[in-house]
C-alpha cells in the first residue's frame, strides 16, 4: 500500500509521475474538462492543526475529481478520551484515504502502519511533502520543464518545509542550498538529512552572496512556530524565544533588495502565509519574479495527483 510520510519513501520516478500528472489535471482543469476519476471516493482531512491552503486544496481537489471530503476538527473528536492507535483505526473505517494535519509526524506513521488505507502526511513538525511535490510542479512550469532548474536556495530556520523540498530537488537532480543559521529542533530528521547528503547536491553556508550566485529559486518560509502565538498573539511563555530569532533571522529575510542584488534572475517562492517583515518583506512577494500565488495554487492540482497516486490510478485515462 502506498502513503505519503516523508518522500523518504518515494523514488524519483515515482516524483515524475505525480508530477506530470499534476500537470495533465491542471491542464484540463483550465481547459474546462472535467474529469471524475474517485467518484464514490472519500478522503478523510483530520486536522490536528489549522491551515488555510492545506484544507482549500485538499477539498476542492476532491470535490473536481468526483470525491468528497470530510473536514475532522481534532477540537471536535474524542480524540482526547481515548487512545490515538484506537480512535485513528475507527476514522480509517470511514474512508478511502486518511490526509492527517498533524502535531507529531509519529502519529501518521502509526496511522500508516496499519496499512488500512493510504495516508497523508499533510504537515506536521518534521515534514511536509504535498507543498515540496506543489513547489516542484511551480518550477517545472515557471523553467518549462523541471530539468531547466539547477539550484535552488532555502533562507530562514530548517525545519520541516525545507527537509521535504531539500529531499524531493535532490531526487530530482537539482542542487539545494540552505542558508539557515539553525535548525528548528523538532524538525530534526537524521535518516532524511543522511538520504538528501548521499547524493553530494546539498550545501549549507549563511554567507547570502555565496548562497544566492546563479539561484533560479528562491524559497522561504515562517521562522515562527505556530505553537509561538494564540488568537494572533505571542505567548508570553514564548516571548524570549520568539525575540531571538527575530534578531538571528533578519539577516536571512527574502527581500527585493537582495533578490536585485544578489540573484536578479532568480524565482521567488514562499509557501504561505507570508509573515510580513519577518522571513519575507511585500516587495518580495510582489515582486516581478516572484510566483508565490501560482505556488498556493498548484497545492489543489498536486493533491489532485498525490490522491490518484496513492489509489494507484496515476495511469487512468482522463479524456
Amino acid at each position: 500500500m502506498r502513503h505519503m510520510l516523508s518522500l523518504k519513501e518515494q523514488s524519483k520516478e515515482d516524483i515524475l509521475t505525480m508530477l506530470n500528472l499534476a500537470l495533465k489535471l491542471k491542464e484540463l482543469r483550465n481547459k474546462g474538462i472535467h474529469v471524475a476519476p474517485l467518484k464514490d471516493k472519500t478522503l478523510i482531512m483530520f486536522f490536528q492543526k489549522s491551515s488555510t491552503r492545506t484544507r482549500l486544496s485538499f477539498e476542492a481537489g476532491m470535490t473536481e475529481l468526483g470525491g468528497h471530503a470530510i473536514f475532522l476538527d481534532a477540537k471536535t473528536t474524542q480524540f482526547a478520551l481515548t487512545s490515538y492507535e484506537d480512535e485513528i483505526q475507527c476514522v480509517m473505517r470511514f474512508g478511502h484515504i486518511l490526509m492527517h494535519r498533524a502535531v507529531r509526524a509519529k502519529d501518521v506513521e502509526i496511522a500508516a502502519s496499519f496499512n488500512r488505507i493510504p495516508c497523508i502526511d499533510a504537515c506536521s513538525e518534521k515534514y511536509h511533502p504535498c507543498q515540496a511535490l506543489a513547489d516542484i510542479q511551480t518550477m517545472a512550469e515557471h523553467s518549462h520543464g523541471i530539468e531547466n532548474v539547477k539550484k535552488i536556495v532555502y533562507m530562514g530556520i530548517e525545519n520541516n518545509v525545507s527537509n521535504t523540498l531539500m529531499l524531493a530537488c535532490v531526487k530530482l537532480g537539482i542542487e539545494v542550498v540552505l542558508c539557515c543559521p539553525e535548525k528548528d529542533v523538532d524538525s530534526i530528521d537524521e535518516e532524511l538529512y543522511a538520504q538528501a547528503e548521499a547524493t553530494g547536491l546539498v550545501k549549507r553556508t549563511t554567507n547570502l552572496e555565496e548562497a544566492l550566485k546563479d539561484a533560479d529559486y528562491v524559497h522561504t518560509d515562517t521562522w515562527m512556530n505556530m505553537e509561538f502565538f494564540e488568537n494572533g498573539h505571542v505567548k508570553e511563555s514564548k516571548r524570549g524565544e520568539y525575540e531571538e530569532r527575530k534578531k538571528k533571522f533578519a539577516p536571512f529575510q527574502v527581500n527585493a533588495e537582495i533578490i536585485n542584488k544578489y540573484c536578479p534572475k532568480a524565482r521567488i517562492m514562499h509557501c504561505m502565509p507570508c509573515h510580513l517583515n519577518y522571513e519575507i518583506t511585500k516587495d518580495a512577494v510582489y515582486h516581478p519574479n516572484s510566483v508565490i500565488f501560482d505556488q498556493a495554487e498548484n497545492r489543489m492540482h498536486m493533491q489532485k495527483a498525490i490522491l490518484m497516486w496513492l489509489l494507484e490510478l496515476e495511469n487512468t485515462k482522463l479524456q
